[in-house]
């Protein structure tokens, strides 16, 4: 990972993860795992850890990312490790929690499709005697032992104050926006919308519509926000859409009303698709969070409790549902505009050759912009 491109931050403490061994390591859970196992020695005296993806169709980040940095940490620590997809489905989601539970892992790692499902899951494990860590999203009211994620206010922040660049750009001081948000049984969906919520309004737009969207379903994304441009008229001047699958749903309509590229969109995860539409300036920006550095911190917590060690970690964020505190980890994001797409390129998040291939157009922007 460049140096510099992301750091740590930690909420309420100073300092980055601070791993102590402060037991010794356990034996069992040497089955052999479902999905992924490392087939070393050594992981005869280490448990194993099960993994929770929660499906592939609202971001393409959680298995052409997530599953291969989890696993690419895991094998390389000797740590055997099982990692399933519930794709989109709560009661396989539980299904594949509760075989896990009664096969014996010793760490379990979820992605919630919602707080209820996560809390149910995360309650059998510590009764279990299994600790839970949560990725990417906070379970509310779930208790999990750890919570490994960016700081989603500071993504939601970026978002807004991107899209306001973006108006500002088309000569547009104040007016009328947008806002497309994500799943609202996503806590995440809630932090996201709170960070750019207060930056568009700060900046002096006003809000003319307020919608989210069930399930991340980008489907969904694109009726609604048809309804939201017929309603209005086309008549605002910036989309905020939580993420890139929310914002390539909204660039298809704005071209459909010959609208693309002149009405600011935004999104989020630095998808190839997002990055290509910046590239191309129909979707004016994107947040870049490096995953590998969130799967292996995860990964970090996750091989110590498997070990048997009680890791701590300086950061906490408080469980709006219960009021308590969840020793957290959290990382920093990064706007991407289409003068700095390079540096995900250069990150090794994607290549050149996934984003400037598909068409002259691509190419073209690609060599204006310097990726290679």
């Amino acid at each position: 990972m460049r140096k510099g491109l992301v750091g740590l931050i930690a909420v309420g403490a100073a300092g980055a993860l601070a791993l102590s061994a402060c037991g010794g390591t356990s034996s069992g859970g040497n089955e052999p795992a479902a999905t992924g196992s490392t087939g070393a020695s050594s992981a005869a005296a280490v448990g194993k850890v099960g993994v929770i993806l929660p499906d592939s169709a609202s971001s393409a980040r959680w298995e052409t990312a997530d599953r291969k940095f989890l696993s690419d940490a895991f094998t390389a620590a000797g740590v055997e490790f099982d990692i399933q997809n519930a794709g989109g489905d709560k009661t396989k989601f539980a299904t594949i929690a509760d075989g896990m539970i009664s096969g014996g892992v010793k760490v379990l790692l979820i992605v919630n499709l919602d707080s209820d499902t996560g809390a149910a899951v995360i309650k059998k494990a510590t009764a279990a005697g299994i600790p839970v860590i949560d990725y990417d999203r906070l379970t509310l009211g779930g208790g999990a032992a750890y919570y490994v994620s960016f700081d989603n206010v500071a993504v939601g922040t970026a978002i807004g104050e991107g899209l306001v660049k973006g108006m500002k750009a088309n000569g547009k001081d104040s007016g009328p926006v947008v806002l497309l948000n994500g799943s609202p049984t996503d806590n995440n969906a809630t932090l996201f919308k709170q960070g750019y919520e207060k930056a568009i309004k700060d900046a002096g737009y006003t809000i003319v519509a307020d919608q989210s969207v069930p399930d991340w379903d980008n489907t969904k994304a694109g009726t609604i926000f048809e309804q939201i441009y017929t309603a209005n008229a086309g008549k605002f001047v910036g989309v905020d859409a939580a993420n890139d699958g929310l914002g390539g749903a909204v660039v298809a309509v704005l071209a459909k009303n010959g609208l693309a590229g002149k009405i600011p969109v935004t999104g989020q995860d630095a998808t190839d698709e997002g990055l290509q539409r910046v590239l191309l300036g129909t979707q004016c920006m994107t947040v870049y969070k490096a995953i590998k550095k969130e799967a292996d911190a995860a990964a970090a917590l996750a091989i110590a409790l498997a070990k048997g060690e009680t890791p701590t970690v300086a950061g906490q964020v408080t469980d709006s549902t219960t009021g308590k505190v969840v020793a957290s980890q959290l990382l920093v994001p990064q706007a991407i505009f289409a003068d700095n797409v390079k540096d995900v390129v250069a990150d090794g998040f994607t290549t050149a050759a996934n984003l400037c291939d598909p068409s002259a157009a691509l190419k073209a922007a690609c060599a204006k912009y310097g990726v290679s």
